[in-house]
């Protein structure tokens, strides 16, 4: 029978408390909603729109904030290398614009150029492979590398073993993107190394991602060196540029028509800023080069052998560098050569003049292949739609190039800034040490102590009915007084006495009986019909036949209920999982999520916090008629 009757909800007074009623729990509802509304939207999260609170990510339905993540993703968060790529001076990424206009027919010489031209290593990087920002991410690139590492070698330890690496599992394995321009970045000999320039050699053209010199000498050392601006600078140098983008970087030393000022800022960036791998020399510079070694190696040809791993006869032998290794002595004693070496015994300085010094680059290498293609400047202007007044204005068009990769592929991109956080979280679940075997394990056993030991006491305490059960709950209930932050140290303590640390005991045993199930329990059991007792009794049925076919068969709801706190409690137990077992490898799941989002993004952090609630929430949906029994039942009886 209903509350108010169906004459008193036609009052106005009846209605207006209907409505405030409805509104209120609607209100209720929304305020519980809308958070975890924002936490799933904010899955997808990076540094470029980590500021945003929207219910629905809106590179998902803006253009322009799409496109400012896939290029924050393309450049691996790296802001410095996409100013240099799109010689561009945004202070970060969002304050990107796609372009206005696109020369597709630049674009097609320039894949021409990629697909007819073998182009080394250290001049381009791969897009999608890292991350600067948001930590633990794990581009779609980086998985790739990752799955054919996992499959030439199978293990973690026979990767580390094969490649002198250190990593703690699958899930640590990362890169670390590099564009050769400074001097100081190098990729190396290592064998790990060497694994990754053969891998992003074989990608695609689409993914590489290339820096002209120029973007590197305006923005890192010019804009460096002269922060007050380009009017401090035209003062400095006698010129009259209206703008940074003016100033261009010869490829030989500036001739007459530069400033003696212009003259010296190359002289330094050549010799000291820009990367070896850039620099070359011309032959005329070979018999200063000999010169220079015997003079570093006192004449001694043995001694320069033994670090070159060489086995010359004379220093006439040794030819001239045209391209730097990978690693060894040589680099230190070309670089001292550009730079300017004193013999520390006669005080001759050695230096390789200026005049023999040349740039050589990818957009140069661009350029005279553009040249070579049209014959000349003027014929390039007119077929492509350029208008360049010098060659060296004619840039890589990296991003008219990117922008139509974008568009092309807009929704795979999507998909991956979708997806690639919820992965970076499965594989960490997956891949460190044994979480989800743990978990199960600790979920079932904490299960099954909680319908067998707790049912017992409760059935005593109903069936038998001792003239001392109240005190008994009572005391159970009083439990219930202490947070468990209070019982954690004497249970950490009896556990450590017992020797039960680091096992499935210690997480099993301090929470096997509960206060209040055997409450629930109890009051359960003392609604069943007492009939049912008697005429089993009359029948011959023993007391585990009565506790096990009647008690417990009529108790499905409860023990659903019972079932169910004893599965929430054991699958978010952190604080006691993590202190009573210390060592990882008998960890589950909370202390493993809980130690990713410590060292991770933002995004990151609301995708494991879904990823953990999705268990919780499917034994609710698949358990809630049961639990809705659990609750009416006893009410109705």
């Amino acid at each position: 029978m209903s509350i108010i009757s169906e004459i008193g909800r036609k009052s106005p007074k009846v209605k207006f408390f209907m409505f405030g009623m409805y509104a209120l729990l609607i209100t209720g509802a929304v305020s519980m909603v809308y958070p975890f509304a924002i936490m799933v939207s904010g899955t997808s999260k990076s540094g470029v729109d980590s500021p945003d609170a929207e219910l629905i990510p809106r590179f998902l339905v803006h253009k322009t904030d799409f496109y400012r993540k896939s290029v924050e993703a393309f450049f691996n968060e790296d802001l410095e290398a996409m100013r240099m790529a799109y010689d561009l001076s945004d202070e970060n990424f969002r304050t990107m614009f796609p372009p206005e206009s696109v020369n597709s027919k630049l674009v097609e010489v320039w894949n021409d150029f990629e697909s007819n031209v073998d182009l080394p290593f250290y001049s381009y990087e791969l897009a999608f492979c890292g991350y600067k920002t948001s930590r633990n991410i794990q581009p779609w690139m980086l998985r790739r590398f990752k799955n054919e590492l996992k499959q030439e070698y199978g293990s973690i330890g026979n990767l580390n073993q094969a490649m002198r690496t250190d990593f703690v599992s699958w899930n640590s394995v990362f890169v670390r993107p590099r564009l050769y321009l400074q001097r100081r970045f190098s990729p190396g000999a290592a064998p790990y190394s060497m694994k990754w320039i053969e891998f992003k050699q074989r990608q695609e053209h689409k993914y590489r991602i290339y820096v002209d010199p120029d973007s590197f000498f305006r923005s890192v050392f010019l804009k460096t060196l002269y922060p007050e601006g380009i009017n401090f600078y035209n003062r400095t140098h006698g010129t009259s540029y209206a703008s940074w983008s003016e100033i261009i970087l010869p490829y030989r030393y500036p001739g007459k028509q530069y400033t003696d000022k212009e003259r010296e800022d190359w002289n330094i960036f050549v010799r000291s800023i820009l990367n070896l791998y850039c620099i070359r020399v011309d032959k005329a510079a070979l018999p200063l080069y000999r010169e220079y070694l015997k003079a570093r190696y006192y004449g001694k040809i043995a001694g320069l052998n033994s670090l070159y791993n060489t086995s010359y006869k004379s220093f006439d032998e040794i030819p001239l560098v045209e391209e730097v290794p990978l690693g060894g002595v040589i680099i230190s004693d070309w670089s001292s050569l550009i730079q300017g070496w004193t013999h520390p015994k006669t005080g001759k300085q050695y230096i390789i003049p200026a005049e023999m010094l040349y740039i050589k680059s990818v957009p140069g290498m661009f350029r005279e292949y553009v040249i070579a293609r049209y014959g000349s400047l003027d014929a390039a202007n007119a077929a492509l739609g350029t208008n360049c007044k010098n060659i060296q204005q004619l840039n890589i068009p990296a991003r008219a190039r990117d922008y139509i990769y974008f568009s092309e592929n807009s929704g795979s991109l999507k998909w991956e800034f979708l997806s690639r956080n919820f992965i970076a979280v499965f594989e960490y679940i997956f891949l460190q040490g044994s979480a989800i075997v743990n978990t199960v394990i600790y979920c079932l056993l904490a299960i099954a102590c909680a319908l067998i030991i707790n049912p017992l006491g409760a059935y005593a305490l109903s069936r038998y009915k001792p003239r001392y059960a109240y005190k008994v709950l009572l005391f159970l209930m009083l439990t219930m007084a202490f947070p468990p932050m209070v019982t954690s140290i004497p249970v950490f303590l009896m556990l450590r006495e017992f020797n039960l640390l680091n096992t499935f005991a210690a997480l099993i045993l301090p929470g096997a009986a509960n206060g209040y199930s055997i409450f629930l329990l109890k009051g359960f059991f003392d609604s069943l019909p007492q009939e049912l007792y008697e005429s089993a009794e009359l029948d011959g049925a023993g007391e585990f036949r009565i506790f096990w076919q009647i008690t417990m068969s009529l108790s499905k709801p409860i023990l659903a209920v019972i079932a169910l706190q004893a599965f929430n409690t054991a699958y978010a137990n952190f604080m006691m999982a993590l202190l009573i077992c210390q060592d990882q490898n008998m960890w589950t799941l909370m202390p493993w999520l809980y130690q990713l989002q410590q060292s991770s993004c933002q995004g990151i952090t609301f995708a494991s916090l879904l990823v953990a609630a999705v268990p919780t929430f499917i034994i609710f949906v698949f358990c809630q008629n049961i639990i809705m029994r659990g609750i009416v039942v006893p009410v109705e009886k």
